[in-house]
């Protein structure tokens, strides 16, 4: 067994036409240099592209296929150089049984599973070519057809205000729109951790992932996870979800949940931060609000009673991405990439003194910090970002 780093929320901009796939994403957000960037810049050795239902995607990894840039492994998934790429789709789903759209990710093993996902799916959405589509079908339906192609369902980012699972899809239970038994594990998304979910009951049997939902090449890995395989495949993936056979998700990167641009409750209008969902902004007296992960999540939340137990769950580890930094310019980034290769061995494979030896000491410092947890932030809500104090 070895421990791989897997990010698997990646989306694809464009196609290599120049076509949009996710309307949001950057123009660079393409297929070739995701991949470029995931194994030689960003070091990770599995991904999941979530957006390989759009045809001409597929047609991008048929060619590379075709040109021996790309093989299909055994177990699962596609090789590209030391990256493992797990093709995949977000959906929204938005049914009778649900109060708001819910974004899922599905997963399959193949590039032919793939295509037959997005040939059915095709008659349940408007624009096949577009990320994240509204389907015109139920949740259970969808799981079920997702299973039926040997792939792997996993709700996205399932606490923020907008399209998740809690932020307004469900009222307190994910039964009421998925069989719970269907669902291979769940995605915390930007503005919680493990440590502050740890009393929502119905979560206790799933394991949890951390990925970037990445919408510009910058922003990939900024967060993540360590997963224990046997090697990067489709396969062992689906072990490690299950924690089976010793296979296991054995540590989370992320933010800290103060940087995510939702955690904190805010006024819709000037964004002022609010205690309370229920109260006229102080400031500006409006009275729509943008309800936070945090408050969210105390909501859901049945504290612990005497003598009970608690799943064990892995470390998370508050990381800043190298990206927030101050003073981590282009220039600083580049030295630093050609001497020690990726952004996963600046993380975690390079000592403080080697730092020191390429940039000075006090960004070295601010490096070292960030990849222990170290430093201290101003908090994000109501789609703000928080960001790192320069003071720290």
């Amino acid at each position: 067994m070895k421990e791989y780093y897997a990010d698997l929320h990646i989306h694809i901009g464009r196609t290599r036409s120049g076509k949009a796939v996710k309307i949001t994403g950057a123009k660079t957000l393409t297929f070739s240099k995701v991949i470029q960037v995931a194994s030689e810049r960003k070091g990770l050795d599995l991904i999941g592209i979530i957006d390989c239902h759009s045809p001409e995607v597929i047609e991008e990894i048929e060619a590379g296929i075709l040109d021996g840039e790309i093989t299909e492994k055994d177990e699962g998934g596609l090789l590209y150089r030391n990256t493992t790429i797990i093709p995949g789709s977000e959906i929204e789903i938005y049914d009778q049984h649900c109060n708001g759209p819910i974004h899922v990710l599905a997963y399959f093993p193949t590039l032919e599973a793939m295509k037959n996902f997005s040939v059915w799916m095709s008659g349940y959405v408007k624009n096949i070519t577009l990320s994240s589509q509204r389907i015109y079908c139920d949740g259970r339906t969808l799981q079920k057809i997702v299973k039926s192609l040997g792939g792997l369902f996993i709700p996205a980012h399932v606490f923020t205000p907008f399209k998740s699972l809690y932020g307004k899809g469900v009222r307190s239970s994910l039964a009421e729109v998925f069989d719970p038994e269907l669902i291979d594990a769940i995605e915390l998304g930007l503005s919680s951790d493990t440590d502050m979910v740890k009393d929502i009951k119905e979560l206790e049997s799933f394991v949890f992932v951390t990925n970037s939902d990445a919408h510009s090449l910058g922003k990939i890995a900024r967060e993540y996870q360590k997963i224990r395989l046997k090697e990067p495949s489709f396969n062992e993936l689906a072990k490690a979800l299950q924690d089976k056979e010793g296979r296991k998700v054995s540590a989370n990167y992320g933010l800290n949940p103060l940087l995510g641009k939702y955690h904190q409750t805010v006024c819709s209008g000037c964004l002022h931060q609010l205690l309370r969902d229920n109260e006229q902004c102080p400031e500006c007296g409006n009275k729509t609000i943008i309800k936070g992960v945090s408050t969210r999540i105390e909501e859901l939340s049945i504290p612990k009673m005497n003598g009970e137990k608690r799943r064990e769950r892995p470390p998370y580890i508050h990381q800043v991405p190298l990206d927030f930094i101050p003073g981590l310019g282009p220039k600083s980034m580049e030295k630093l990439l050609k001497a020690f290769g990726t952004e996963m061995n600046i993380l975690h494979e390079v000592t403080l003194e080697q730092l020191t030896e390429i940039v000075p000491g006090k960004l070295a410092h601010y490096i070292d910090s960030a990849r222990k947890g170290e430093l201290t932030f101003e908090v994000g809500g109501g789609g703000k970002y928080g960001k790192v104090k320069k003071n720290s």
